[in-house]
């Protein structure tokens, strides 16, 4: 689980787990110079077998409310049955391990309650980025199913860093830092799991400074270190490759586990919340939650974790990564055009694999797409265009489709959308741009200023692209190699959009 965080514990706290000041220093490897075998832990890892369905014929059926009258005409029995959520997420690979398959009935079974579902969130950033967007995806997917999604913001976990998947240790945020980042989270988790037409009210939002700030290092010695089993602990994967590894671990980073591990007793607890989800690399996380719940509240399988697998693409390497680095869910830090020109570029082989872990379509239509995909006549990048259109609206709304797609068509050359100069201002966000003075633009010769502007090497490569017919000004294309840049090419007196072929562009500014 990766969980965000905020303010600065209280002064009056000696709990050192959540500070670097003393525990930090210290390394696993020098205090463990006992260790004890690992004793067996109570739940046991249910691993699904990912396959990817080629029927046409969903695994599960819509949510149905049937009304039966008894003796009395004022006595009404309502049943609701579910959708099982757990057969939705297997159905579309959305399912790595579950802690007992009790959770897959528990789901959809009318006589129990709806399930509350909690996420944790990393707080390394302002903002969530694509690796964060499958855990929302599935507590959408259990909203959409009549469940509670908790979005769980670390504010007290984040001082520590989740070392699952890290080679290294996370580098520390100052106060101000985490602050915004928790706000930059928030935001992207409201926004989001907030626009689900299902409920308004089946998402909350929590942060674990809240019940952690007034807790000292003795209290939580006696709640939970007692409980805490240190051959366990060593035997989860993410503290056995950092102790294998030349840097080794903290003591603050060993004792995380414990950390997210009270966090799952205390939401269950006090807020009745019974499922913890996460990427595959946060079994052990998830597990120790589990175990402890059993230790300390004796129940037997009141609580369940679920993890799905990691995103990938089919060269095994991780999906969610550009030339540019991270691909950001907030619109400040990635415009919704550049998050769906992302998605617009992924290869074929991958595309209908992500249509149904990213999106809510129907398997029946992306089965259509998959077969139209091998038959003739099929137009080049009808998946993709669908793909980045689902996946945009989830996370930026109707309004950022919007505004992606009118930037996508504005900067495809030959396109008939007409410039106007806030457009291009959007737009000179996300390509290359250079100021030259009016008199450097207004008279000048195309291909010098295609030179100029750097959209060339050199004066033989822009005629080369000219005569090839890939030369492009405001999307119109350029055939003369003698021609001038006049002044109603310049729009608005502001500027004006170069292209090369259909991905190199440079925004000419007048300076």
């Amino acid at each position: 689980m990766a969980y965000a965080t905020g303010m600065t514990l209280a002064s009056r706290s000696i709990f050192p787990i959540c500070s670097r000041t003393l525990s930090s220093p210290l390394r696993v490897a020098s205090l463990l110079v006992f260790t004890e075998i690992s004793s067996s832990t109570f739940f046991r890892r249910v691993q699904v077998p990912h396959f990817y369905s080629t029927s046409t014929t969903p695994l599960f059926s819509s949510a149905k409310c049937s009304v039966q009258s008894t003796s009395s005409p004022e006595t009404v029995t309502q049943t609701v049955s579910r959708p099982n959520v757990v057969d939705i997420l297997e159905e579309r690979g959305l399912l790595e391990s579950v802690t007992s398959e009790n959770l897959r009935s528990a789901s959809s079974d009318p006589k129990v309650a709806p399930l509350r579902v909690y996420c944790g969130f990393d707080p390394t950033a302002e903002s969530l980025h694509l690796g964060n967007l499958l855990g929302i995806i599935v507590l959408s997917w259990f909203q959409r199913c009549g469940h509670q999604a908790v979005g769980l913001i670390g504010g007290a976990t984040g001082r520590v860093g989740d070392p699952s998947g890290k080679s290294l240790e996370r580098p520390e945020l100052d106060a101000d830092t985490l602050e915004k980042n928790i706000s930059g989270i928030k935001k992207i988790i409201i926004k989001i799991l907030g626009s689900n037409p299902s409920s308004s009210s089946s998402y909350m939002i929590l942060n674990n400074y809240d019940w952690w700030k007034d807790m000292t290092m003795l209290e939580f010695l006696n709640k939970v270190g007692r409980f805490a089993r240190v051959g366990t602990m060593m035997a989860k994967e993410s503290v056995k490759k950092r102790l294998e590894s030349e840097q080794g671990m903290s003591y603050t980073e060993f004792t995380y586990q414990l950390l997210q591990a009270y966090d799952f007793l205390h939401l269950f607890k006090n807020e009745g919340i019974n499922v913890q989800i996460g990427g595959s690399d946060q079994w052990g996380n998830i597990t120790a939650g589990t175990d402890l719940i059993r230790k300390i509240l004796h129940t037997e399988e009141a609580t369940y974790g679920l993890t799905f697998p990691l995103l990938l693409k089919n060269d095994g390497t991780k999906f969610g990564k550009s030339e540019d680095g991270a691909i950001w869910l907030s619109p400040s830090m990635l415009s919704p055009y550049k998050f769906y020109q992302y998605f617009f570029s992924v290869p074929d082989v991958d595309v209908i694999r992500f249509l149904k872990t990213l999106t809510f379509l129907s398997l029946d239509e992306i089965k259509i797409l998959e077969d139209q995909m091998s038959k003739p006549g099929y137009v080049p990048n009808t998946a993709q265009i669908k793909l980045a259109e689902e996946v945009t609206r989830f996370v930026h709304g109707e309004e950022g489709l919007k505004e992606a797609i009118k930037a996508t068509e504005a900067l495809r050359p030959g396109a008939e959308t007409k410039l106007d100069w806030n457009l291009i201002e959007r737009i000179a966000e996300d390509i290359p741009s250079c100021s030259l003075p009016i008199d450097r633009v207004s008279g000048s010769s195309i291909v010098d200023l295609s030179v100029s502007a750097g959209l060339f090497e050199s004066k033989s490569a822009a005629r080369r692209m000219l005569k090839q017919g890939g030369f492009y000004m405001n999307n119109e294309r350029v055939d003369d190699e003698n021609k001038r840049v006049e002044e109603e090419d310049i729009v608005e007196g502001k500027g004006l959009v170069l292209s090369a072929g259909k991905k190199n562009k440079v925004v000419v500014r007048i300076s």
